[in-house]
């Protein structure tokens, strides 16, 4: 199943926007992958104002938040995987949302993806087929 992280991301900036207030993302600076300015991280963490009014071309992905932003004056273009979000807040009253914190997840090492490609051979055309029958739980 898919992370809900960046469904919610996009729910709360949504809200947030709606409601008049500025949109802020604390992010872990450190995690893998996220290029920001290095000169305004603190303590592995930056503060991101991702308003409309702040950012270009702004993404809510999938995979990772994007945009470009003005630091001091210069213009930089930002890449923030989404389990390196830790939390998106309205800057005015700090509603919004902290999320757990997610260890970046483990690169397979070269050697081994090619060993098990060898392994395996090529993939067969058509997955196999369930067997049974379906059936649905109600919850209540």
């Amino acid at each position: 199943m898919n992370s809900s992280r960046p469904y919610l991301i996009r729910a709360l900036y949504q809200w947030i926007v709606d409601n008049d207030c500025t949109p802020h993302l604390l992010v872990n600076a450190e995690y893998p992958g996220v290029l920001v300015p290095t000169g305004f991280v603190s303590d592995g963490q930056i503060v991101l104002n991702v308003s409309p009014t702040a950012v270009r071309e702004l993404d809510i992905g999938n995979a990772a938040v994007s945009f470009e932003g003005r630091f001091g004056g210069v213009a930089h273009n930002l890449f923030v995987p989404a389990p390196a979000v830790l939390a998106i807040y309205a800057r005015e009253n700090g509603q919004g949302m902290v999320f757990d914190l997610e260890p970046p997840a483990p690169q397979p090492d070269v050697a081994e993806v090619e060993d098990l490609t060898q392994e395996q051979g090529p993939p067969d055309d058509e997955p196999p087929r369930p067997s049974g029958r379906p059936s649905l739980k109600v919850v209540k």
